[in-house]
């Protein structure tokens, strides 16, 4: 009989429930605060960026969200997601363990995001907004913020990171073909982007700061929301479909994993597929050791500190409490823009803290090292950010190898390189460095937490 590659649901399998983490949790998370009082956030202080239903989203404290049909409408047209056996990866390695991944490089865009655009979209329409504004690193989020309005009749403005927006020409193109207005951040079209191109002419730009320039926009004018791709719970709560699909994809195969591996920059990918398997090994149901897995460069949960900081480097939005680089760090410009934030979810963080997952930090050669050896056995080539979760892998992999132990290892490849090329080029070419971030400029960074 011949081994099985692949398990795929149908559509009538497809989760009609997001999953939230926080009332499985042993502690609650701490909540966000408001600058200047420093007091909790509420609704009122949400609702110039957000439509009531995100915000609802944002605090629940039920275990169970249904998924609106307009919403499930839309994930068809890529949902489920396939799950893959490695064997091809398992055999160039020589291991004795087993390799998954859920690959969501089946949507529209290539990516993991648009299972948190597509219902950000359709709450934002519901409510009468008119158009959305937010930030992206290497361009997957805007592109699926950019494809979701589309399927909803709402205008989208983007502002992409400049060393992104430089790299990676073709993702503006792809968010420009699904009707969206595209700028390079720091732009001249804000205050914030203004200030920091006073300061900074040659800027390359981060997450930080686009995210000041899109949630200024938004604040300024009563038809415009924001929309984040990442780090906020509502959008970890959409992303939760991947665990969700995975267990039942499990089930199929037999088996179930004992190392999950996720790359993180804001960590909606990595808590989209952990958090339901950590909801089953916190039942006692099964245990997975979950490993979250960052660059070297931007290494908030292994290096930074656990306190409150802005979400952005101007300083609007409330303070979250999150695993930090300093709300004014900048990133060196590395290729895995996806995962140049200087902060963690706050809920990734707080999981983190409890002592529930693990991290670690990888330097983008090794990453690319293992992108092409992925490549070269499995035939899809990923994106940057998910090379970080596969070098991980790999290094689980090879461990087995030396051990005996046949661990089933589980990664979300939550995208391909198709627009990443030059990434590839640059490894290939032998023109990649690691960029680790330096002692002294963590220092510097980390003095600027308000």
């Amino acid at each position: 009989m011949a081994e099985q590659t692949k398990y795929v649901l149908d559509e009538a399998d497809l989760p009609a429930r997001w999953y939230n983490v926080v009332p499985d949790l042993p502690e609650p998370p701490p909540p966000p605060l408001h600058p200047g009082t420093r007091e909790p956030v509420g609704p009122d202080d949400l609702a110039p960026l957000f439509p009531q239903a995100l915000i609802a989203q944002e605090v629940t404290a039920e275990r169970y969200v249904d998924i609106p049909e307009e919403v499930l409408e839309v994930y068809r047209l890529w949902r489920p997601s396939p799950l893959f056996r490695a064997r091809r990866l398992e055999k160039a390695l020589g291991t004795p363990a087993r390799i998954y991944y859920k690959y969501e490089g089946v949507s529209p865009v290539g990516s993991h995001k648009p299972n948190t655009a597509v219902p950000q979209a359709f709450y934002n329409a519901q409510e009468g907004v008119a158009r959305l504004t937010t930030e992206t690193g290497a361009g997957q989020w805007g592109s699926a913020l950019a494809f979701a309005c589309a399927q909803f009749g709402l205008e989208c403005e983007v502002w992409q990171v400049r060393a992104s927006y430089d790299q990676k020409p073709y993702r503006k193109l792809m968010m420009e073909t699904f009707g969206a207005t595209v700028h390079p951040s720091p732009s001249d079209l804000t205050e914030s982007g203004r200030a920091i191109l006073a300061a900074h002419p040659d800027s390359t730009g981060s997450l930080g700061i686009a995210i000041s320039e899109a949630v200024e926009q938004a604040a300024q004018d009563p038809d415009t929301r924001y929309a984040l791709g990442s780090v906020l719970n509502h959008v970890l709560l959409h992303q939760t479909i991947i665990g969700e699909e995975a267990l039942k994809q499990f089930e199929l195969a037999g088996d179930t994993p004992d190392v999950l591996v996720g790359c993180t920059g804001g960590g909606s990918n990595f808590g989209g597929l952990a958090f339901p398997f950590l909801r089953e090994k916190l039942a006692g149901r099964m245990d997975p050791v979950i490993r979250a897995v960052e660059p070297a460069a931007c290494p908030s949960l292994t290096r930074g500190k656990y306190a409150y900081d802005f979400g952005d480097t101007a300083g609007l939005t409330p303070l979250l409490k999150m695993h930090t680089l300093g709300h004014e760090f900048i990133p060196d410009p590395i290729h895995a823009g996806g995962l140049r934030y200087h902060g963690m979810s706050p809920l990734i963080s707080h999981i983190y803290e409890l002592g529930l997952i693990e991290a670690i930090a990888v330097g983008q050669q090794e990453c690319f090292a293992a992108g092409v050896r992925f490549a070269r056995s499995e035939g899809i080539i990923p994106a940057p950010e998910p090379t970080h979760a596969l070098a991980a892998c790999i290094q689980e992999a090879l461990r087995c190898k030396e051990t005996g132990e046949e661990k089933a290892i589980l990664t979300a490849l939550c995208g391909h390189a198709h627009l990443d090329l030059p990434a590839y080029g640059a490894y290939l070419a032998g023109d990649m460095v690691d960029n680790e971030l330096s002692a002294a400029t963590l220092e510097a960074s980390l003095a600027t937490l308000p």
